[in-house]
């Protein structure tokens, strides 16, 4: 007798994430929500299709990691656990894993995922953008009205043009990641097990909804 529980739900490559994988991710991703969703049958769905999305997102940027070689070191993981311990007073971080539902390997195993994400991210995206003169004069035509004719108004100061391109850079990331993620997602089949999904999530599945909340980009979380 099959476990249904263990059957996969997604599949991209040599990744399977199982039914089982899936309840325990939405039972980590249900704490992000404020209100439970008893009375809530829309926004239950939507929570688990918003889920979905990501997870199909996280599967192929693991999968392009393996394709580039890049993988997290013991070194980097620890690095990035005792500055997140770092935030917690004495011994609260490991209080919070008694209390919660998530066992410590599963939480620093995401962990480790969102870390090699954001590797691949930098490698192929955010080391790349480049902002020219040219794009910070015109943002700033755009968003700076010269108060004072004359030199001194063409020339912003040093804080604004820092933020002209810390808000460029943003910009042009986001744009690049969403070009980037409709590129991977047809370079690599994705396959979902409508059945199980609509088991899970109570409702026909339908491909055009997997693949256009595209809005799950680079959050943390």
């Amino acid at each position: 007798e099959s476990n249904p529980d263990l059957e996969p739900l997604i599949r991209i490559g040599d990744r399977v994430f199982t039914v089982l994988d899936f309840n325990k991710a939405f039972e980590i991703a249900k704490t992000a929500y404020p209100h439970n969703f008893k009375d809530d049958p829309e926004g239950y769905r939507n929570a688990r299709l918003r889920l979905l999305n990501q997870l199909v997102v996280e599967m192929i940027i693991l999968e392009r990691a393996k394709e580039l070689g890049l993988s997290i070191s013991s070194e980097e993981i620890n690095k990035a656990v005792n500055e997140i311990k770092s935030d917690y007073p004495e011994d609260t971080f490991e209080k919070a894993f008694l209390e919660s539902a998530v066992s410590y390997e599963s939480w620093e195993a995401r962990l480790k995922n969102r870390l090699l994400m954001q590797k691949v991210i930098d490698n192929e995206l955010n080391n790349h953008i480049v902002i020219t003169p040219e794009d910070i004069a015109s943002y700033y035509e755009k968003n700076y009205q010269a108060t004072d004719t004359g030199a001194e108004s063409i020339k912003p100061d040093k804080e604004i043009n820092e933020n002209i391109i810390k808000h460029l850079r943003q910009q042009k990331a986001e744009q690049a990641y969403k070009i980037w993620i409709k590129e991977l997602k047809r370079k690599y089949s994705i396959e979902i097990n409508t059945a199980n999904w609509e088991k899970l999530s109570g409702s026909k599945y339908r491909k055009d909804e997997e693949l256009e909340n595209e809005d799950s980009s680079q959050e943390s979380g």
